[in-house]
């Protein structure tokens, strides 16, 4: 799972504090427990693959599956043979099982600035130093320029529809604006970050947070990192767009008199790009009902994690058991009982992405180059750390982020399936994985998860010795007969009212 995607590059954003700065609330989550239709005991279910998959996938072998390395190309490969061998069709490049995305990479070479000019007695250029009178939060272009335009937070009207993640403050345009939100109110503060980034902003300048203020100092003596690009590709990914700034009350202060619409600026140093792939290993199931071929399933994990890193206690594997290996072997245990089965009467296909851990590369790769049309995908179940159990859950459940943006929660609980509705809105989960690509373009796409917010998350001991073997066959179990039903039937899954991002 990659770190929140409200936070950018904001350090508060690490486990198991991945709040820090609180993400926009979106609405509150139903954890409801809907009536559940009577299904024979589940035979199909294979735990000795499942356990054989993690075994292999989560080793120190494959050094933490780092995202766009030699790692990570070999967990490719071996899904993609998993898949043949299932009998699941190639969906990658020239008839393959992996789909290859090039991406390029900058980093800086120093300190980025901010200009703006302050008309008085004489005119005079005003420059922001990273680290000195503002702190980089996220940056995404080293060279943008655009006419303030100022918004008050605490004015906000705190509507459920602003508050829901990607809604904009209602009767705001900042399209290319530079925008500066001030605020006594940090949530708030947060939460039109948000909006005015997805209402067009290129730079959003903050009120800096209490925890920004503490670390300040700290942040200020690194240079913000860059984010990695796919060549040729504008889509992002996970991640916030646009370019996201924090100031003190000394440097606000220097704003009270400057009127809306003066030019701000950045031309940030940055060295030559160098490129570098991430591969998806992808495969289909035809559908057998014509009805139905333009109503495709996708099936989803990502199979990268952050590989080889610092050691802790000396162990420097990431090996990302729980994050994400186990969704990877969620998603080739379905693909292996679909397969064996009768034809399904609609389309599946099966995804695991590279470079999720890089900002949602390989998914944002997908939807740019998809092995069908995008708009023959009708849904999107992704599965996200469900090795071990959620103790805010029933035993053996998966909680669904965004449960209330949709009608399939709902659906696949009643007819079996251990979902319930995330009861922490405030993480931002449903934006934290690539299922949030998919959305972003229409596909209703959610992730099934019970991440617990565990200590473990991205440190050397996510491996196999705290992987909860039960609770992961019992859930993905649960999950086969609903598929099932799910690929056989015409149901089309639907965002509710105000729940498509």
């Amino acid at each position: 799972m990659a770190n929140a995607a409200a936070e950018g590059n904001r350090a508060a954003s690490a486990p198991p504090q991945s709040a820090g700065q609180q993400p926009a609330p979106l609405a509150p989550s139903v954890d409801a427990t809907p009536s559940v239709r009577p299904r024979p005991a589940n035979t199909k279910l294979c735990a000795a693959c499942i356990r054989a998959n993690m075994d292999f996938l989560a080793s120190d072998a494959l050094r933490g599956r780092g995202s766009a390395t030699a790692d990570e190309l070999v967990a490719a490969t071996y899904v993609g043979a998993q898949l043949e061998q299932y009998g699941v069709e190639p969906a990658g490049d020239n008839g393959t099982y992996v789909q290859r995305a090039t991406l390029v990479r900058q980093t800086l070479t120093a300190p980025p600035e901010l200009h703006y000019t302050a008309h008085g007695t004489p005119s005079q250029t005003v420059t922001w130093t990273h680290g000195k009178e503002m702190l980089v939060v996220v940056l995404n272009d080293v060279h943008f320029r655009g006419a303030l335009k100022r918004f008050n937070a605490d004015q906000s009207s705190g509507t459920s529809q602003e508050k829901h993640a990607g809604t904009a403050p209602v009767g705001k345009s900042f399209e290319g604006r530079v925008v500066l939100i001030t605020g006594q109110d940090h949530k708030k503060i947060h939460a039109a970050v948000f909006a005015a980034i997805e209402q067009g902003a290129i730079a959003v300048i903050e009120a800096a947070s209490p925890q920004l203020l503490d670390s300040w100092e700290v942040r200020g003596k690194v240079l913000p990192e860059l984010p990695v690009q796919l060549e040729g590709e504008a889509q992002a990914g996970l991640g916030v767009d646009g370019n996201v700034f924090a100031v003190n009350e000394k440097t606000l202060e220097t704003l009270r008199d400057i009127p809306d619409g003066v030019i701000f600026s950045m031309d940030a140093a940055a060295s030559a790009p160098h490129k570098s792939n991430t591969w998806n290993a992808l495969g289909k199931l035809p559908g057998s009902d014509p009805s139905l071929n333009k109503s495709a399933l996708l099936l989803s994990a990502h199979l990268d994690h952050v590989g080889v890193g610092k050691p802790v206690k000396g162990d420097s594997i990431y090996n990302g058991a729980d994050d994400d290996a186990s969704g990877v072997v969620a998603v080739l245990e379905l693909a292996r009982t679909l397969a064996s089965g009768a034809r399904p009467k609609r389309p599946v296909l099966f995804a695991l992405f590279g470079s999720e851990e890089l900002g949602g590369l390989g998914s944002a790769w997908f939807q740019a180059h998809p092995p069908i049309p995008l708009e023959e995908i009708a849904v999107n179940l992704e599965f996200e750390m469900i090795g071990r159990p959620d103790p805010e859950y029933p035993a053996d459940s998966l909680w669904l982020s965004g449960w209330e943006r949709s009608n399939l929660g709902p659906i696949l609980a009643e007819h079996g399936a251990k979902l319930v509705g995330d009861k922490r809105p405030e993480q931002n989960f449903f934006r934290r994985s690539d299922n949030y690509v998919l959305a972003k373009k229409g596909v209703v796409a959610q992730t099934a998860s019970s991440y617990g917010m565990h200590s473990d998350y991205h440190q050397p001991s996510d491996d196999i010795a705290h992987i909860d073997f039960k609770h992961m066959t019992d859930a993905v179990g649960s999950l086969i007969a609903p598929i099932e039903w799910l690929v056989n039937s015409d149901f089309r899954p639907a965002w509710k009212p105000g729940g498509k991002p």
